[in-house]
């Protein structure tokens, strides 16, 4: 039986395999490309090259492969967060910090960040695999977050919600041109979310007093 053109390999993409984690890895590179607004299942399968029919066999709808690639990307992001952890050394408070530069990296790489992982249109799906690995990259970065603070685990919520804030804000507004791409490299804000997370530490740990 001969192929159509829709059929075919696009590119040497994807050959006769598995093709639910090729699906999974270009919607990858779709939300590296052009971001959550243009995922959809007939652009996935025009990037690899597949009918737009063939991500069907595996996949309803838009939303179950949204929420394979977020299920990855959680895991994946997990990862590179302990990994950052364990590469700043000992001190609870910068191996806390080094997780906004490894956020930073991981989202201007792959696409998917916190905004994918925990996006809204998910949430009705009751996916445990997604709901699994979602709960673990917090449950990760609470515990960092309660061991840099020294304080005990309700600072710990608002810290991390502020880290994440800042980390997300750098990816966004790099993606959004708002920085000169010429002068901050996504090395650079990196750095940069590593620093501003250092800064909420320090105001943490500095007494308040009152008027």
């Amino acid at each position: 039986m001969t192929s159509t053109p829709q059929d075919s390999p696009r590119r040497g993409r994807y050959h006769h395999g598995d093709l639910r984690s090729a699906l999974v890895r270009t919607g990858f590179d779709l939300l590296a490309k052009s971001g959550p607004a243009a995922f959809s299942v007939a652009q996935v399968a025009r990037e690899l090259g597949v009918s737009t029919a063939a991500p069907y066999r595996h996949f309803p709808d838009r939303a179950h492969l949204l929420a394979a690639v977020a299920t990855q990307a959680a895991e994946e992001l997990a990862a590179e967060l302990e990994r950052a952890a364990e590469l700043a050394g000992p001190d609870p408070a910068e191996r806390f910090a080094a997780t906004a530069g490894a956020y930073v990296r991981f989202v201007s790489a792959r696409g998917a960040g916190f905004t994918v992982i925990f996006a809204t249109e998910l949430q009705a799906l009751h996916d445990q695999t997604l709901a699994t690995a979602g709960r673990r990259l917090m449950d990760l970065l609470l515990d960092l977050a309660h061991e840099a603070t020294g304080l005990g685990p309700e600072h710990s919520p608002r810290l991390l919600e502020q880290h994440i804030a800042l980390a997300h804000g750098y990816v966004a507004l790099h993606a959004d041109g708002f920085f000169s791409r010429r002068q901050h490299t996504v090395e650079h804000l990196a750095d940069q979310a590593v620093e501003a997370s250092r800064t909420l530490l320090r105001g943490l740990a500095t007494p308040r007093h009152g008027p």
